[in-house]
């Protein structure tokens, strides 16, 4: 029994996404129904033609009916009735929704692209469907209010993985046109320096860019740049007069007011919790790391450049996460616990916490006006998931889908 349960839930569940996972099934009737396998294409095109049509108004339809209950969702929040809605019945783990989700228009715009109503062989696929969310969230935006915060992952949404932000990168143009509309552009990284160079020699390209643009930008533009590091522990803002383009920011300056209630001496038994369990993942599965220490966090990084299998990350992220959630301590203060792609760290505080300081470091933006954008969206080991408590969030897979959001979200505007 053990056994069953770790494989089908320790190792499974929290490598999906159960909305997704849902509308999936319920896209896989239409595709059975209309998609004739055993038909050649260039046996019949105006048959094909026709059953492509016909698959195209039941998948419409199918995300009419998820929008309607998005809705329904929405309304029983409102009322402070959130475990009420058919949709909390049908996926119990489906959370937060700030914004109406216009799913019917945005199938119909990635269909146009991804050819999804036409496939006959591939069925409605995970990235199909989360491309369609991140549709939907932009035209939920665009239509209910208004994006005047964006904030950004950073390695393998603005960079790969391990990479850094140069000035060639194709995402540099566009967090300009961000800045220059107005809107404000936070880098919400895992990454907990508490230098500037540090975070400059990452974020080179943008910065030296910002600094560039200095007679297309006004000041009060410029000052919309902040980067908050180590999830939520270090916030830096862009200053034209520092030699790294970023000048610290005190904590007493956007700390939220329930995280000056965190104590240094819970911080530090955390951290000793999380070292020790770490301590013993490397002994248990052999891990090629190294333990490192730093003021906010706790983590393992391989050592010169070894590859760590990515069951083994994963592992050590829930061990470490259960352990610490079973502690006293882990009940008392935020942590976040989660797998970088070859290490693993524990940070305190989580993203939510992060994107809810640069809201009120700019003085109060609204959730339904803040968009995140990130690559880790899955329920244990991912960074991103958390933000999903503070923002409405786009999930990406990689730096060309960031850009491709960002000319899309343009559009979405200039069309409405």
């Amino acid at each position: 029994m053990t056994t069953r349960y770790r494989v089908e839930y320790a190792l499974k569940s929290h490598r999906r996404d159960q909305l997704i996972e849902w509308i999936k099934g319920l896209l896989a009737v239409p595709f059975v129904l209309h998609s004739q396998p055993t038909v050649i294409y260039q046996e019949d095109s105006e048959n094909l033609v026709a059953v492509a049509a016909d698959t195209h108004q039941r998948y419409a339809e199918i995300f009419r009916d998820v929008e309607s209950l998005i809705r329904d969702h929405i309304d029983h929040e409102a009322k402070d009735l959130p475990g009420k809605s058919k949709l909390k019945l049908l996926v119990p783990t489906v959370g937060s929704f700030f914004t109406p989700l216009h799913l019917e228009d945005a199938f119909k715009h990635q269909d146009r692209l991804r050819s999804i109503s036409r496939r006959r062989f591939v069925a409605p696929s995970f990235n199909d469907i989360r491309l369609i969310l991140n549709s939907a969230q932009l035209l939920g935006l665009v239509r209910s209010s208004h994006v005047d915060l964006v904030t950004f992952d950073g390695d393998v949404t603005l960079y790969d993985d391990g990479a850094c932000l140069t000035s060639d990168n194709p995402s540099i143009p566009r967090l300009l046109r961000l800045l220059r509309q107005g809107r404000k552009v936070g880098i919400v990284t895992a990454a907990g320096y508490t230098e500037a160079g540090k975070y400059y020699a990452r974020l080179k390209g943008l910065l030296d860019a910002v600094h560039d643009e200095a007679s297309q930008l006004t000041p009060d533009q410029r000052a919309g740049l902040v980067v908050m590091g180590g999830e939520s522990n270090f916030l830096f803002r862009y200053d034209p007069a520092s030699p790294h383009r970023l000048s610290y920011v005190p904590r007493d300056q956007w700390l939220l007011p329930e995280m000056t209630t965190w104590q240094d001496s819970d911080i530090t038994a955390l951290l000793d919790l999380a070292e020790s369990s770490l301590r013993a993942c490397v002994s248990n599965l052999g891990l090629p790391v190294t333990v490192l220490r730093k003021d906010r966090a706790v983590g393992v990084s391989p050592v010169n450049g070894t590859r760590v299998n990515r069951e083994q990350l994963e592992e050590t992220v829930l061990v470490v996460q259960n352990t610490i959630e079973r502690s006293a301590v882990g009940g008392r203060l935020p942590f976040c616990a989660f797998n970088g792609g070859n290490d693993v760290f524990v940070d305190i505080g989580d993203k939510s916490w992060g994107v809810r300081a640069c809201q009120q470091y700019f003085g109060g933006i609204e959730r339904t006006r803040t968009l995140h954008v990130g690559d880790q969206f899955l329920s244990a080991g991912a960074n991103d998931f958390k933000a999903r408590l503070a923002s409405t969030t786009a999930w990406i897979a990689g730096p060309a889908e960031t850009v491709q959001l960002l000319d899309e979200l343009n559009l979405v505007e200039e069309t409405h």
